[in-house]
């Protein structure tokens, strides 16, 4: 396992001393930094007035599109800032046009608010949503996405990292198939950032969202949207503001160059920098050495999970993360979940309708998620598994 240094990670993380938290893939603990950061600007924001704190904080403010742009491989100009990352999804995934006989491919791992907005542009459209096929490891099957990449293929829309599963796709052989095709490739990367490296153009994606408060360690009710430098211009976000436009005269306006297009005006400016220090905080770190003691950490997890007679692991997938998924003979995963809760271990439940192509599948009506990040530690997965024997 990386020599990251633990402690000083725990130090950094005043919810270390409170509670077992491994509900990383549900909201990460935040580094003492990013409190500090949004504290002291709400501070600001009460001594100044909002406006006024905000134009003080400009150099905080564009340094955020900087941090993501190193963490993601991009340009600050590529990087739009919102509120979550289902808001970034749908801002991307709306802009874009589709007719009737327009196909859209997806993945078994999809999640549901992403399913749903397929459904409801089908119902307006007539286009056809098709699930590519997993292989022999669970994963999307490159082979039979690329079987079904023709003509009428308008997107590929892929979640990297599940909601209910330890799996990753291959987003980087999707990126490559969907490069040599000309068809836009849209990666929902929520679980994905911030606990593996993510370099958009190795992935070869098009458009990414991404969230603050998971692996990244941010504020809650922030998020980003990547929008290629080739592709931003193209598209027309699905409602525009005084800052995504400009009024021109009486009849006209003006879309913004580039991904900001996709923001609006008011925005929380304490939670904005807070991500930014966040992101800064993760590059400190190193990301690689984050996936390696994330991924380290899981397997030991799993590892543990499968000597316990009652306890089925229902991870797949080639390569595997840091959620680890799990169900318990003769208990309901909501009830597996209250009971470690009561422990002061936190875990989360996802079930069927967040998952329906995947857990529906399996004929899985839910599971637990416990998901580790680099601050939990051996003695942390030993609680967890104690609280499963009886």
């Amino acid at each position: 396992m990386t020599l990251l240094d633990v402690a000083r990670a725990r130090h950094d993380t005043p919810g270390c001393a409170e509670v077992v938290h491994l509900n990383n893939a549900g909201a990460a603990l935040p580094p003492a930094p990013v409190l500090d950061a949004v504290i002291g600007h709400l501070r600001l924001e009460a001594r100044l007035g909002g406006y006024e704190a905000a134009a003080a904080a400009a150099v905080k403010v564009d340094a955020v599109y900087e941090a993501i742009a190193r963490l993601i491989g991009c340009l600050p100009g590529e990087i739009a800032v919102v509120e979550n990352a289902t808001r970034a999804w749908d801002m991307a995934f709306y802009a874009l046009r589709f007719k009737p006989g327009d196909r859209i491919l997806t993945s078994r791992a999809e999640y549901a608010s992403n399913v749903i907005a397929f459904l409801q542009v089908a119902r307006r459209t007539g286009l056809r949503v098709e699930v590519v096929d997993d292989d022999e490891h669970g994963q999307l099957s490159v082979r039979d996405l690329e079987r079904r990449l023709d003509g009428d293929v308008k997107l590929v829309a892929v979640t990297h990292v599940p909601t209910q599963s330890g799996l990753v796709n291959p987003a980087a052989e999707i990126g490559r198939l969907t490069r040599a095709a000309g068809v836009p490739f849209l990666l929902d990367a929520c679980q994905s950032v911030g606990q593996l490296p993510v370099d958009v153009r190795e992935l070869g994606c098009d458009l990414l969202s991404a969230t603050g408060r998971k692996f990244l360690r941010g504020p809650r009710g922030t998020g980003f949207l990547y929008v290629s430098e080739r592709l931003a211009d193209t598209l027309e976000p699905p409602f525009l503001d005084l800052h995504a436009a400009i009024w021109t005269s009486h009849d006209a306006y003006e879309i913004r160059p580039g991904a900001r297009r996709f923001e609006n005006w008011e925005t929380n400016y304490a939670a904005k920098i807070g991500l930014g220090v966040a992101v800064d905080y993760a590059l400190s770190w190193g990301v690689e050495a984050i996936e390696e003691r994330v991924t380290a950490l899981a397997a030991r997890l799993r590892r543990r999970l499968g000597e316990l007679p009652r306890v089925t692991v229902q991870d797949h997938g080639q390569r595997l993360c840091g959620i680890v998924t799990f169900t318990v003979d003769g208990e309901s995963a909501a009830d597996v979940h209250h009971r470690l809760g009561a422990a002061g271990i936190n875990t989360s439940v996802s079930a069927v309708t967040s998952a329906r192509y995947d857990l529906g599948g399996r004929g899985l009506a839910a599971v637990v998620r416990a998901s580790v990040h680099y601050y939990n530690t051996d003695e942390e997965i030993d609680a967890l598994c104690a609280n499963l024997q009886y």
